[in-house]
């Protein structure tokens, strides 16, 4: 899975969504719940650094697969939905194994 551009990807929207999760479900009710501040700070933090490497990930493979610009945008939107790249990750799995993106035209 690290061996591709897609395969980093993949690894890094996981991490970014697990993060992003993390942020929502725990990190943020101990702030607002507890009054744990110190909780959204280093997640946070973390979340932040992930989604950088995500869309740097995204932007490499846009270049390197020329991606069209609708599923590259895609790739981006799903970052800021709560389980998006657990969702995107089927058709990255799919692009992996099939070496295509489902959204390509064949021949071309």
């Amino acid at each position: 899975m690290m061996s591709s551009a897609i395969g980093r990807l993949r690894i890094a929207g996981m991490l970014e969504g697990l993060s992003f999760i993390v942020l929502l479900f725990l990190a943020m009710p101990l702030k607002y719940g507890l009054g744990l501040d110190m909780a959204v700070t280093i997640v946070g933090a973390l979340h932040g650094g992930l989604f950088v490497i995500y869309i740097a990930a995204v932007l490499f493979v846009w270049i390197l697969r020329r991606w069209s610009i609708p599923r590259a945008m895609t790739a981006m939107i799903v970052s800021v939905i709560p389980f998006g790249p657990f969702v995107f990750d089927k058709s990255l799995k799919k692009e992996e194994e099939n070496g295509i993106a489902p959204d390509s035209a064949i021949g071309s």
